[in-house]
């Protein structure tokens, strides 16, 4: 359906009062999911990100990898192992991360951004030592509980006017690199910005009070009502960390943080831009 100019300058009127808002905030978005894989939710993505760039929002792209690591891994020979969810880590193993994540992700979202117009610049934790971590547990090997933030090499990037485009790495004072899941380190990174808020694009619609059905979606949590939530089964399984990361993220100064459905076009921008939002979002409370 063709839309009319007047509708045009009626919604441009309509996301005035969002874009006075969060003009010159910072906004983390962790990008994840099918939004990673899908070539057209990437050009979405990009496109919004560029937008919100655009009209003066301070857009942070975090991003991790592990479909793409488990990829390179059996190329190589090397089959992927886990424990409680995170992926064991050898010396050889953390060579693929970097790989892949400092990498070939990195530099595809950094060149998707550019070719749609905006400008990025690509960045890991262990640029600047931005993210310094330490071994999370020794039957793990390399991977990485964060233990400090140093924002500066990112607020050095947004104030050239580039978006920083940052992988889940961390690394200590010996320099060991180390594998950092990209749910913490958005969080930790939204902190250490004070950031206005910490989008989370995942695969489901939001928080669900019944995991199949979209149309029971809570589209707003406080803070107290989590272990509750949690305790209950609503919030189960590997959504459980996630929404540990959004209630870690607002104890360290995060405003708002928003669980959303990365599968939807310009989920973003309707986040950002709309009355009616999208997906679950959490504040202090």
């Amino acid at each position: 359906m063709e839309i009319t100019n007047a509708e045009r300058a009626r919604i441009l009127v309509h996301a005035l009062p969002y874009i006075q808002k969060y003009n010159g905030k910072i906004i983390v978005v962790k990008y994840g999911g099918n939004a990673m894989v899908n070539e057209e939710l990437k050009k979405s993505v990009a496109r919004d990100v560029i937008l919100l760039n655009l009209i003066g929002v301070k857009v942070v792209l975090v991003h991790g990898g592990g479909p793409e690591i488990t990829e390179m891994l059996s190329k190589i020979g090397k089959e992927s192992e886990f424990v409680n969810g995170l992926r064991v880590t050898d010396s050889e193993t953390i060579d693929v991360v970097q790989m892949v994540l400092a990498g070939k992700i990195n530099k595809s979202l950094v060149n998707l951004i550019e070719c749609s117009g905006g400008s990025a610049v690509g960045l890991s934790g262990v640029d600047g030592h931005m993210i310094k971590a330490c071994t999370k547990d020794e039957r793990l090997g390399f991977v990485g509980r964060i233990t400090s933030v140093n924002p500066k090499p990112i607020l050095d990037v947004i104030d050239k006017g580039y978006i920083p485009v940052i992988s889940t790495l961390g690394c200590d004072e010996c320099g060991n690199v180390y594998n950092i899941n990209a749910d913490t380190a958005a969080a930790k990174i939204a902190a250490a910005l004070k950031a206005e808020s910490l989008i989370s694009l995942t695969d489901t619609p939001g928080i669900l009070m019944d995991k199949n059905d979209a149309s029971t979606l809570i589209s707003h949590i406080t803070v107290c009502e989590t272990d509750e939530l949690i305790k209950s089964g609503i919030i189960s399984d590997g959504m459980i960390p996630k929404v540990e990361c959004c209630v870690n993220a607002i104890a360290e100064g995060v405003r708002k943080v928003f669980i959303i459905d990365g599968r939807i076009p310009h989920s973003i921008l309707i986040e950002t831009l709309t009355d009616e939002g999208i997906g679950t979002m959490f504040e202090e409370g």
